[in-house]
């Protein structure tokens, strides 16, 4: 698949609140390398090979080992993951599958355990953005190069 057009040029004001929501996270207190996880937790989901490249790099940036890269998919049956962040792992899957998966109480429930209300907020504007970053992105033909 060939990118299909130049969205940032023909939609500069669509991509510039793209963009503002990514600045908006960047300042947020969720853990830098966390976000990354779930970005690239959902873009596997979602089959983003573009966004799974993009941040699969970022998270290396930050020091992120591959061994948590390459197991990410499999991470309940993994211990070198905290609970913590398996809390957020599950509320990334149930989001990015909202209509099968919903967020059930318990599910609030748990990720509350580790996140504050803010937190909670910031981590769903961060699961939100990247699920639609891979919908923009595999609309527009992006491949991972």
């Amino acid at each position: 698949m060939a990118k299909r057009m130049n969205y940032y040029e023909i939609a500069p004001e669509a991509m510039k609140l793209m963009i503002e929501t990514e600045k908006y996270i960047n300042k947020s207190s969720i853990n830098k390398k966390l976000g990354e996880l779930l970005k690239v937790r959902a873009s596997q989901i979602n089959g983003c090979a573009y966004c799974i490249n993009v941040h699969t790099a970022d998270a290396k940036k930050l020091g992120e080992t591959e061994q948590r890269l390459y197991c990410l998919n499999a991470w309940r049956d993994c211990v070198f993951y905290s609970e913590e962040e398996k809390a957020a792992l599950e509320l990334t899957e149930h989001i990015t599958q909202i209509a099968d998966k919903r967020v059930p109480d318990e599910l609030y429930e748990k990720v509350r355990k580790y996140f504050t209300e803010k937190e909670y907020i910031d981590l769903v504007i961060i699961i939100n953005q990247i699920n639609s970053w891979n919908r923009i992105s595999i609309a527009m033909g992006n491949v991972a190069e």
